[in-house]
């Protein structure tokens, strides 16, 4: 699943993420704690969220740059409406990523390991 979020798709992850979270669904601790065995069964191949992870750490490299692509200084509020956007972005993107990485973790453990015997 190489399809990557969309920034409308974001704002509608984050805005349900956060209603779930209320009504019972997966709470923001769980979530943020759920990111780092994310990233360790991405990197064994176990999961298929390399290409979101890649995405998702190129908008924090790009959050935390010096380096922007529309600057504060000389463009005010719309220097900044570009950061806005992509802390939005990300922020909704880890919140749908955290939830389909904690559906597919209750998938796995459900299944039992094995062969099958012709």
């Amino acid at each position: 699943m190489g399809k990557t979020l969309k920034r409308s798709a974001a704002f509608t992850a984050l805005a349900r993420a956060l209603a779930a979270g209320a009504r019972g669904g997966p709470s923001l601790g769980a979530r943020l704690a759920a990111l780092p065995r994310m990233i360790r069964a991405t990197a064994r191949g176990e999961y298929d969220g390399g290409l979101r992870l890649a995405l998702m750490a190129g908008a924090t490299a790009y959050i935390v740059s010096p380096i922007d692509l529309l600057p504060e200084i000389p463009l005010a509020i719309f220097g900044l409406a570009d950061d806005a956007v992509m802390v939005t972005w990300l922020a909704g993107s880890v919140l749908a990523e955290t939830e389909r990485f904690l559906e597919w973790e209750a998938r796995r453990r459900s299944v039992i390991p094995g062969h099958v015997v012709p």
